[in-house]
């Protein structure tokens, strides 16, 4: 097989593709004599990438736009265009100065600076995996988890809850799908002082039963992550009573943070399988979460109950978790 016939197999056949990183870099290889260096192939792929003009419009719109034409005056907005103010009276000298004392200004910013210069563009961590990337929009069902725009309005961008610059994990539940503009918006307008996430997920008290568990009692625990762990209940109501414990201490669920939430959702959906597993005569469950001592929460670290339900293990299961008003489950 000639080395043209093989890879005219692979492109038209073979290749398996989750983005277009693959066709545009053999492109760069076939126009520049079969070679191309790792700065040139990673310039042609960023031509292609619609999100990095998309951001960078929002940076001309909402930043560097702005600052000329509101507080500066220096230039205008027509519809969606820049005009600078006295063009027209300008000779191409004058151009050609203003050009040059503009390099300038960049060169001594890029020499003073050095690599902090671009450090808002650097993710600081490696490329996501493109199966893990798939999972997380998959989880998110292709929408942003902030604004709910779908992907094919707006593309996805897979971004780190807790930054991995502050102490966030690569793992699968510390990562939220937003499209770019949340996340634009994210890293460059919030304010929150996220030097309290290095410590605010190992936040523990003593005496609490499902603080201590984590230390003293591990045997109890039936399967963690990062975030959360599962037990059997001490006092079941059904075969196979879970609880979901996030590790932090947090008193309820309105307090967790997205990452606590995935970490969860990981492991009430793990546990559920594994039950149905182990007993086919599950037909259901309830998942039932008391907040508060009106709503009949005891002990005051969040906890969600994962319950199995067989056919026939009351009477009359309709209204579900209704009955706990008493008279308030049969409608």
């Amino acid at each position: 097989m000639t080395s043209f016939d093989k890879l005219k197999e692979f492109i038209s056949k073979n290749m398996r593709m989750s983005q277009i990183y693959q066709p545009v870099m053999l492109i760069e290889l076939l126009r520049n004599g079969g070679k191309a260096d790792i700065p040139q192939i990673a310039e042609a792929i960023l031509k292609r990438d619609p999100t990095q003009i998309e951001y960078y419009s929002e940076v001309v719109k909402n930043m560097v736009g702005k600052v000329l034409t509101n507080s500066r005056g220096i230039t205008e907005r027509i519809s969606n265009s820049y005009h600078l103010h006295g063009f027209k009276e300008l000779s191409s000298a004058q151009i050609g100065e203003l050009i040059q004392i503009c390099e300038a200004k960049i060169e001594k910013f890029e020499n003073d600076r050095g690599d902090q210069v671009w450090n808002h563009r650097r993710r600081g961590h490696r490329p996501i995996s493109g199966s893990i990337r798939y999972e997380v929009l998959k989880r998110a069902a292709f929408r942003c988890e902030l604004c709910g725009i779908s992907a094919e309005v707006k593309n996805l961008e897979v971004d780190h809850i807790n930054p991995r610059s502050l102490g966030g994990s690569d793992s699968i539940v510390n990562f939220q799908a937003l499209c770019y503009s949340c996340n634009a918006a994210k890293r460059n307008t919030d304010s929150t002082d996220f030097r309290v996430n290095r410590t605010l997920y190992d936040h523990r008290v003593k005496d609490c039963l499902f603080c201590e568990i984590q230390t003293i009692d591990r045997q109890r625990i039936i399967a963690e992550n990062e975030l959360a762990y599962a037990i059997r209940d001490g006092f079941p109501v059904t075969e196979g009573h879970t609880l979901i414990i996030p590790k932090r201490h947090v008193k309820d669920y309105f307090s967790l943070k997205q990452s606590e939430l995935n970490s969860i959702n990981q492991l009430i959906r793990q546990q559920k399988l594994l039950l149905e597993d182990n007993d086919p005569k599950i037909d259901g469950f309830n998942i039932g979460i008391n907040n508060g001592e009106a709503a009949g929460q005891t002990i005051f670290h969040c906890h969600i109950h994962l319950i199995p339900r067989r056919s026939g293990d009351v009477d009359n299961p309709r209204g579900g978790v209704r009955h706990i008003i008493p008279g308030r489950g049969n409608y």
